[in-house]
C-alpha cells in the first residue's frame, strides 16, 4: 500500500490562522479580505441558509490548504547496490606545470592543461566509481572528497589552475593526503585496502613536502593501494610563458625543465601500478584497462523513492468549492432572505 506523507508540512499551520480571521472578520471596524467577494459571505443578521456561502468557501479554502501541503504516496523505498572503484586523483599545480611544451592544433598548450583531457574522462568515463581530488603545489589539500557526483565533480575542476597554492611540487604529500581520503577500514581484506587507486598526474620533480615521494609510495604499498603515474612534460629546454604585474601573458622564455621519469616509475613499480607519459594517445584507455583488472567493491548508494503526488485531489474539489461560494454569495436570494 505504501507510506502516505505530506511533503510541506508547514502548510498547515495556516489553517490556525483561519479562527482569527473569520474573528476579525466579524468585527465591523476591521476590514480583514479572506478572498474575493468575502465580504458579502458573513452577516450576523441573515437565515442559516445564507452562511453556506461562507461554510464552503472555508471547506474550499481547507482543501486547497491541504493541496499546497502536497500530500505524497510513498510507493517503494528500496536501495540501489553498484559495482566500481575508489579513485583519487592527484593534481600537480605547481609553477613548473605552466611550462608550454604541448600542441594543440597548432597552438602552445602548458602541462595543466594537456592532463586535463585525462582528468575529463575519468570523471565522465567511469560513471560507477568514487572519485575525489587532491591538488598539491607547495603544500596539497583536499579539492573533493570520493563522490558519485561526477556533475559537481566536474565544476570542481573547472577551478583548476595554476597559483592556486603556493609555489613548490611536494609530490609526496600530494600522495599522502591521497591515501588518507582512501582510508575505509569496512573496505580492508587482510590490512590490504580493497579496490582504490590513486592516480597522480604531475611533472614529477619533487621539491618540497614533508613526506617524500618513495616514503609515501612505501606507505600505499602497505596498505595494497596501487599508484597509477601520468607525467606531464618533457626533459630539457622548454618555452615558459612570461607574465606582467597583472598576470597578462606578455612573452616566452626558455628555462631548463627535469621531468622525473624515474621517480614516477619508482613509484608505480613500488605499488604495483604503471607509469603512464600525458602525451601518448592511449595513455587513458590503458590506465583504464589496468584498474578494471582488480576486483570491484560494492557501493551501497542513496534510497530510491517511488512517489504519487496525490495534491490534485484536494486542489480541485477545493479550488471549484471556493468559486461556489464566492458564486452563491454574490446571489440576488440572499436580499431576498435578508429583507
Amino acid at each position: 500500500m505504501g507510506e502516505f506523507i505530506f511533503k510541506n508540512p508547514l502548510w498547515f499551520a495556516v489553517l490556525l490562522i483561519i479562527p482569527a480571521l473569520v474573528w476579525l472578520r466579524g468585527r465591523k471596524r476591521v476590514p480583514v479580505l479572506l478572498v474575493p467577494f468575502a465580504a458579502a459571505w458573513h452577516r450576523p443578521s441573515l437565515t442559516a441558509m445564507s452562511r453556506w456561502p461562507v461554510i464552503i468557501a472555508a471547506i474550499g479554502l481547507i482543501l486547497v490548504i491541504t493541496a499546497l501541503a502536497r500530500p505524497q504516496r510513498v510507493e517503494d523505498r528500496h536501495e540501489v547496490n553498484t559495482k566500481g572503484y575508489d579513485i583519487m586523483l592527484a593534481i600537480d599545480l605547481s609553477g613548473s606545470m605552466l611550462a608550454e611544451d604541448y600542441e594543440d592544433r597548432g597552438d602552445r598548450i602548458n602541462r595543466l592543461q594537456a592532463i586535463k583531457p585525462v582528468i575529463q574522462a575519468f570523471i565522465k568515463d567511469r560513471p560507477t566509481d568514487r572519485i575525489g581530488i587532491v591538488v598539491f603545489s607547495g603544500k596539497a589539500y583536499t579539492m573533493a572528497p570520493l563522490t558519485f557526483d561526477h556533475d559537481w565533480l566536474e565544476r570542481q575542476t573547472e577551478r583548476l589552475k595554476i597559483g592556486l597554492i603556493e609555489d613548490g611540487t611536494a609530490i609526496g604529500d600530494g600522495l599522502g593526503i591521497a591515501l588518507t581520503r582512501l582510508e575505509q577500514a569496512q573496505r580492508q581484506e587482510n590490512g590490504l585496502r580493497q579496490g582504490a587507486f590513486v592516480v597522480l598526474l604531475t611533472d614529477g620533480a619533487n621539491n618540497r613536502g614533508a613526506l617524500a615521494p618513495d616514503q609515501a609510495a612505501i606507505i600505499a604499498k602497505s596498505r595494497g593501494v596501487p599508484v597509477y603515474t601520468i607525467g606531464a612534460g618533457q626533459s630539457g629546454i622548454v618555452p615558459m610563458p612570461v607574465f606582467d604585474d597583472k598576470g597578462n601573458k606578455i612573452g616566452l622564455r626558455r628555462m631548463l625543465s627535469d621531468l622525473d621519469e624515474n621517480s614516477l616509475r619508482n613509484i608505480a613499480d613500488t605499488t604495483g601500478g604503471y607509469y603512464f607519459r600525458a602525451a601518448d594517445s592511449d595513455t587513458v584507455k590503458g590506465a583504464f584497462a589496468a584498474i578494471d583488472k582488480a576486483k570491484k567493491i560494492e557501493f551501497q548508494s542513496k534510497s530510491y523513492l517511488i512517489t504519487t503526488e496525490l495534491f490534485y485531489w484536494p486542489a480541485t474539489p477545493g479550488l471549484f468549492a471556493l468559486l461556489m461560494g464566492a458564486l452563491l454569495a454574490r446571489q440576488p436570494w440572499r436580499k431576498e432572505v435578508g429583507a
